[in-house]
């Protein structure tokens, strides 16, 4: 699992971890309790493109249907194949085995704090 203090974060509730040019994308811990039981992951393929603040995939529960945005423009290197075959894993994991997508990108925009996240939360 990855420390949540360590991420960055979008008023959407996608978390980011930065890794050099490359990023890997979630929903945080948040927004997989306000979903409730996820039982439907769909991503972007890998060699995507995609543009912030666009609509990159969506997530759906037994309760509604939520759209995963992206919050970085760049190509979509790699998508968690684990949670389209088990979507519970954004539940019981989402900072860890629930991650989504990972993207390489050439820039980062304005991302929440951890601190600033949980005061948008609040």
């Amino acid at each position: 699992m990855t420390d949540p203090t360590t991420l960055r974060y979008t008023e959407a509730h996608e978390w980011v971890l930065v890794d050099g040019d490359t990023v890997t994308i979630g929903i945080t811990d948040y927004a997989a309790e306000k979903l409730g039981d996820v039982v439907y992951v769909d991503l972007p393929a890998t060699g995507t493109t995609i543009t912030e603040g666009h609509v990159v995939g969506e997530i759906e529960s037994t309760k509604s249907v939520g759209e995963l945005f992206a919050p970085v423009s760049g190509e979509v290197v790699e998508t968690n194949q684990a949670v389209v075959d088990s979507p519970e894993l954004v539940n019981s994991d989402p900072f860890g085995a629930g991650w989504l997508i990972r993207v390489r990108t050439s820039s980062i925009g304005e991302l929440l704090t951890y601190d600033e996240y949980r005061t948008h939360t609040e």
